[in-house]
């Protein structure tokens, strides 16, 4: 009889509940990045409801992360992160009509620089 394995949902189930809030925020752009990979693709391919919502999905979540952005603790940086993330939405709403997926590509790769970072402040944050 072979062991029962786990199956992805609960997996992620299981790394949601156990993570960090710094290792939660990576996760978030690790689902930014993929849902605007499904979108780009979808462009791509010219599937334009499939694009719409992967990019829906997207913007759900970057504007989860500016909603949640900790003023007090360094305004500055709030602010900043916020530029960015509006930035970002306003990108890829001109993505979505202008069906370009380059737009899409710019907009994952700074979500992706800003992961980077959250990945280092997220590890650093594990090892203490």
């Amino acid at each position: 009889m072979t062991p029962p394995t786990a199956s992805p949902h609960a997996y992620r189930q299981n790394a949601v509940l156990s993570a960090t809030p710094e290792q939660l925020v990576v996760l978030l752009y690790d689902g930014a990045q993929r849902f605007l990979r499904n979108a780009r693709a979808a462009i791509e391919a010219g599937e334009i409801e499939r694009a719409h919502k992967a990019l829906r999905s997207a913007e759900m979540i970057i504007a989860h992360l500016d909603t949640v952005l900790d003023h007090e603790h360094d305004p500055a940086l709030a602010e900043r992160l916020s530029s960015v993330y509006r930035f970002c939405l306003a990108h890829l709403g001109r993505a979505r009509l202008d069906l370009d997926a380059g737009k899409v590509s710019e907009v994952a790769r700074m979500l992706g620089e800003l992961r980077g970072a959250w990945a280092e402040v997220a590890d650093g944050r594990s090892h203490d």
